[in-house]
């Protein structure tokens, strides 16, 4: 069975208020996650103020490693307005990676953010920070877009954000969450109770939360053997199976309309660029 973390933090970042924003070590992620059975990880920055810098420091550490390793581009709704096309178009025809990450901590979501997934046909993981009505929005105004809205909707372990996010699970075909953070087991038992297992991912929000120990939390469900395969990978793996260039950016670079993200010519190009690294 591939187990595949779908939330993950990595490369330097250039604040210096919290770990979050300074840097995001994978050393000892690697060394844990190697010793728990996990496979596979998604990367993404750690909070920066350039993404563009971010996203392309990610891409040359999924680059040393690109069968251990997937991208996200991380974007801010705010200080990237009118830019994210772009952003993500350099995330996923150079470097291979097949969604988008958004933290409502640089602002709430935007249409612009939403039309960009909807047309590279990727998955958006949206940090809500609790604030689960929006989700409503998303899942009718973009039907099409598959949202992963981590740690059962709060962090902060916010049960009735968490119990407002399940509802959502069960109503909407296209709004998903992960496991990542959930300090309330019995409440991701009734996520995957109520909306079933293929709604939920397994993530650990590496490198801070120790990748074992929520995979243990996430094996504690004692799902039937195929519902844990879902949400141990396979959920993940149908999400990002979707996405592509749009046909309208393929026609300017030669590229199929139905081209995949992290096709091999990407990724051959992304190593080209990557200088050797030990430990991000």
């Amino acid at each position: 069975m591939m187990i595949i973390d779908c939330h993950c933090h990595a490369g330097p970042a250039d604040g210096l208020t919290a770990p979050w924003d300074t840097r995001a070590s994978l050393e000892r992620y690697l060394d844990r996650a190697a010793r728990a059975g996990i496979h596979r990880t998604v990367l993404f920055a750690a909070f920066h103020s350039d993404y563009a810098i971010a996203n392309r420091e990610v891409a040359r550490i999924v680059a040393t490693r690109p069968d251990r390793f997937l991208g996200f581009a991380f974007v801010n709704s705010v200080a990237d307005r009118g830019r994210v096309r772009s952003l993500v178009k350099t995330a996923v025809e150079e470097y291979g990676f097949c969604g988008i990450k958004v933290h409502r901590y640089h602002g709430d979501i935007t249409r612009e953010v939403c039309d960009v997934a909807r047309a590279y046909r990727l998955p958006v993981l949206y940090d809500v920070m609790g604030n689960i009505s929006v989700v409503e929005l998303l899942a009718t105004e973009y039907p099409d877009v598959p949202f992963i809205i981590p740690h059962l909707g709060s962090f902060r372990d916010d049960w009735r954000a968490h119990l407002a996010l399940i509802d959502h699970l069960v109503r909407h075909a296209n709004v998903h969450t992960d496991t990542s953070g959930v300090l309330r087991f019995d409440l991701l038992e009734q996520a995957v109770r109520r909306a079933g297992a293929r709604k939920v991912l397994f993530g650990s929000d590496g490198p801070w939360l120790h990748p074992g120990v929520e995979l243990a939390k996430a094996r504690a469900l004692r799902l039937a053997p195929a519902d844990e395969r879902l949400v141990l990978g396979e959920n993940l793996l149908r999400l990002i199976s979707r996405a592509r260039a749009p046909s309208a950016t393929a026609s300017h670079t030669g590229a199929s309309p139905s081209m995949r993200v992290g096709d091999e010519a990407a990724r051959r190009r992304a190593r080209s660029r990557a200088a050797p690294i030990g430990h991000p």
